[in-house]
């Protein structure tokens, strides 16, 4: 239903995976018998959680270590893992500056140019570890570096931005990436995002794409919606991206995968995603706080060092436990940031959703007093929920 904002504006009523809740129905089951196995271009995975392209959240260590444990974490193919031989002293300077100089160090160092060795380089460290290989670039990066990706042997490709879709108007000296010929000509799957919509989700859908990440700015380090005021509660942008791909599937009987992208911090958070629709979660402030994480307690989003408009920032998320304590338990903490796979389980087990798939027909209310109800002791006391 429409909200009419005032004379010759009306506008639909969005929600976000706060403002909702998920409600139990007439069958449970135990948490150990609960399936959240699902695939991303042909790529079998336990856990539903990819952890996000952002250099203060993976590097090849961290890739290495994910897979190890059931996930996935996408390498930025754009960041200082491919400026520079040596990235460590980089990440120490990151960490190490005052907020007040953070965004001019942060475009310095960034202006180092890519080095094309470097991108073989890191896939091939990846891959000669054990690892998944699976990196990101900008539609720019793509259309520059995409062979050499190939070439190098990685083993998935996200093309990503921050809004993506495939009616790009530019100049005339600029060629787009023509999105459906680069997913046709590329010997890897491809995932293509950002979109937030049913339209352009399933537009991306028809370029060939293997999946599409859902989400403009909800990230806890990212600054998109302050700065540019564009943004769709992802509880309602992951549902109607859902939709796209149920009626693709319905038409084609190509299932593309859909993966919500940002603003997913505890267990419930990702539940609802699902819940909502999605297959599977991407996420970054979360791992960010892991022993094992190259930030060093810190986290910042692909669009900070802009030279031109930066859309993102640096938070101090500190080191709150190992990956695998953080991924898979046990928790050490009280507030739903550890042990996401059995939290999954769990919520899965309470609402009797064997799968994946029985997770995304549960019912949802609205409930925008769901974090707050009954919780006065713990937001005075900063435990649990009310930290």
């Amino acid at each position: 239903m429409n909200i009419e904002i005032g004379r010759g504006k009306s506008a639909r009523r969005a929600y976000g995976i706060d403002e909702i809740a998920l409600v139990p129905g007439q069958r449970t089951l135990d948490p150990s018998m609960a399936d959240t196995r699902w695939q991303i271009g042909g790529i079998d995975r336990e856990i539903p959680i990819i952890a996000s392209a952002m250099d203060g959240v993976v590097d090849v260590r961290m890739a290495v270590l994910l897979s190890e444990l059931g996930a996935l974490g996408v390498l930025n193919l754009e960041g200082i893992y491919t400026r520079y031989a040596d990235p460590q002293p980089i990440l120490e300077r990151i960490a190490s500056v005052g907020n007040h100089e953070f965004v001019s160090l942060m475009q310095q160092l960034y202006a180092e140019p890519i080095k094309p060795e470097l991108i073989g380089q890191r896939i091939r460290e990846i891959k000669d570890a054990g690892g998944i290989a699976a990196v990101s670039a900008t539609p720019a990066g793509a259309s520059k570096y995409g062979s050499a990706v190939a070439a190098a042997g990685a083993d998935i490709f996200f093309v990503q931005a921050t809004v993506v879709s495939t009616a790009f108007l530019s100049p005339e000296s600029v060629t787009p990436l023509d999105l459906t010929q680069f997913c046709q000509e590329m010997p890897i799957p491809v995932i293509l995002g950002n979109c937030v919509t049913y339209e352009v989700a399933l537009n991306l859908m028809k370029t060939g794409a293997a999946g599409i990440l859902v989400g403009i700015g909800p990230g806890a380090a990212c600054t998109s919606r302050g700065v540019l005021g564009v943004g769709v509660p992802q509880a309602t942008a992951v549902a109607d991206c859902a939709a796209a791909r149920d009626d693709y599937y319905r038409e084609t009987g190509k299932y593309v995968s859909v993966i919500a992208d940002g603003g997913l911090i505890t267990g419930g958070d990702i539940c609802k995603c699902i819940a909502c629709g999605a297959d599977g979660v991407m996420i970054g402030s979360p791992f960010a706080r892991a022993t094992e994480a190259p930030g060093r307690g810190f986290h910042w989003g692909m669009a900070t060092p802009s030279p031109v408009l930066p859309r993102g920032t640096r938070i101090r998320v500190g080191t709150t436990g190992t990956l695998e304590q953080i991924l898979r338990g046990p928790a050490l903490l009280d507030d739903g940031t550890h042990n996401l796979l059995g939290a999954l389980k769990t919520s899965m087990g309470t609402l009797g959703a064997k799968n994946i798939k029985e997770m995304q027909q549960v019912e949802i209310v609205i409930a925008p007093s769901l974090l707050t109800e009954g919780k006065v002791y713990q937001k005075a006391q900063q435990l649990g929920m009310g930290k």
